[in-house]
């Protein structure tokens, strides 16, 4: 009897410890920064800008379905796009980078640390999942969610889409009306899209 009892204990054990050891299979895709891009597109009163900054980091994580993991940007990366005169361009992304806006000297890194990825019910404008996730710049945090296709293939993950992002909830405060009422037609918009593409690899 003892032995029969000692013999099924240790099949129990080894039953649990199989399935720990399959719930703790995580596929883990790290960011290709050479093949990973983003695009900035910015608006004020007078007129419009874009242009790029880097993807420097960053890892997905797919634990049976369930996504998580983080993406870098290398905030000294910022550049413009739209004008071609290189003082004037200089000019801008020097200031994009300075204590007015991204003061990225201080603060050289933003991240974005997903929370969820969500299928969607219904594909909407080519978008596959709801993408949910907290934003850092500044170091500060804020929520932010977007849609974008996924498509995850043997060994790679790419994630496309755009995200709307409102500076002035990281503190981002030069020429916003959110903090300056009075700013009249020298206002720069709150509200930025960044557009991205990002692809993942084991």
């Amino acid at each position: 009897m003892k032995k029969l009892i000692l013999l099924l204990s240790i099949g129990a054990l080894f039953g649990v410890s199989g399935i720990i050891a399959d719930n703790q299979h995580v596929d883990v895709y790290t960011v290709d920064v050479n093949n990973s891009t983003a695009e900035w597109f910015a608006a004020k009163f007078t007129g419009k800008h874009n242009g790029t900054v880097n993807i420097s980091g960053g890892q997905i994580r797919n634990n049976h379905g369930q996504y998580s993991g983080s993406v870098e940007v290398d905030m000294n990366s910022i550049k413009n796009s739209d004008i071609k005169d290189e003082k004037m361009n200089a000019k801008l992304v020097n200031h994009l980078k300075s204590e007015d806006f991204f003061d990225a000297v201080k603060y050289p890194k933003a991240t974005f640390v997903i929370t969820s990825i969500t299928p969607l019910k219904a594909i909407e404008e080519g978008a596959t999942h709801k993408v949910e996730g907290n934003l850092t710049i500044k170091d500060k945090t804020n929520p932010i969610s977007f849609d974008a296709t996924i498509i995850t293939q043997e060994g790679k993950i790419t994630c496309v889409g755009s995200a709307v992002v409102d500076r002035s909830k990281f503190d981002v405060r030069y020429g916003s009306k959110s903090f300056f009422e009075d700013i009249g037609d020298k206002v720069i918009y709150d509200e930025f899209t960044l557009k991205f593409n990002i692809v993942a690899t084991r």
